[in-house]
């Protein structure tokens, strides 16, 4: 290679225990990759590709929990490989739905489902990548946003910080001129603890928020709880919007558990 020739940095994407969502936002993103698709190289991305270059790769992109001993081990390898790791959906950044066995007995589980239990090997929990190794950004969202991943890669190339909202949904629904689902018609709405990114998309069509985006920035669920109680909410119902997509991130977890044990 040529002295002169400017490095393209390589990319990778790595699945984990995921339903492939957040992978087919970036493959939904065709078009606005292709204003930086010179200045990149796509090295490791099974979903889209058979090519494989091997690493060290400048950006991994990590979908998915760890749920398996195998995954906790190849998660150590995917770090070792990736200058920069970013995590991306609800997965990577919070155990995923499937957090929800990590209150449950999962060897239960596998005596109910499977007929031949001794083939299965698990962990008892489903955890986010930012358990088992450092990770150096997150995307939000189930799935996430494909116009946040497109900033992320391209202020990842032009060396700044990345302009993603941590300020939470109640800012998108004012944008859109939507009336307050909780305070006009009493339905129960996660919007005013949660992340910003889908652009309200719930309420404009009168549903509450579920939570997709995770916890915003300093989210006050304590008091959104309370809230959700004086709607008529009860202990269990409160318990339950909280354990969505996201159930697993603290904040979620804590005031879920909270309202269990009442």
């Amino acid at each position: 290679m040529s002295s002169n020739t400017k490095h393209k940095p390589k990319i990778a994407v790595f699945k984990f225990a995921s339903c492939d969502g957040c992978q087919l936002s970036l493959l939904d993103a065709e078009d606005e990759l292709l204003g930086v698709v010179g200045a990149i190289e796509i090295a490791y991305f099974p979903e889209a590709t058979r090519a494989v270059l091997k690493g060290p790769y400048d950006i991994g992109l990590v979908e998915g929990s760890v749920t398996t001993h195998h995954d906790a081990q190849r998660i150590q390898e995917v770090r070792r490989q990736c200058k920069t790791l970013v995590t991306i959906g609800a997965c990577a950044t919070a155990g995923g739905i499937q957090a929800l066995r990590n209150w449950k007995d999962v060897d239960e589980f596998i005596r109910v489902v499977y007929a031949t239990p001794q083939f299965i090997s698990t962990l008892k929990l489903s955890t986010p990548i930012a358990e088992h190794v450092p990770v150096d950004y997150e995307l939000r969202g189930c799935p996430i946003n494909k116009y946040h991943l497109i900033e992320l890669i391209t202020a990842t190339l032009a060396g700044r910080k990345p302009n993603i909202p941590s300020y939470s949904v109640c800012l998108e629904c004012k944008r859109r001129n939507n009336m307050c689902i909780t305070v006009a018609r009493g339905i129960a709405c996660l919007g005013p603890v949660t992340q910003a990114g889908c652009g309200a998309l719930c309420p404009t069509y009168d549903r509450g928020c579920y939570g997709c985006y995770g916890p915003m920035e300093s989210p006050n669920t304590t008091a959104l709880a309370t809230q959700l109680h004086i709607l008529g909410q009860s202990d269990a119902q409160i318990t339950r919007a909280f354990r969505g997509f996201n159930a697993w991130s603290w904040q979620f977890r804590k005031t879920s558990e909270e309202y269990e044990r009442k």
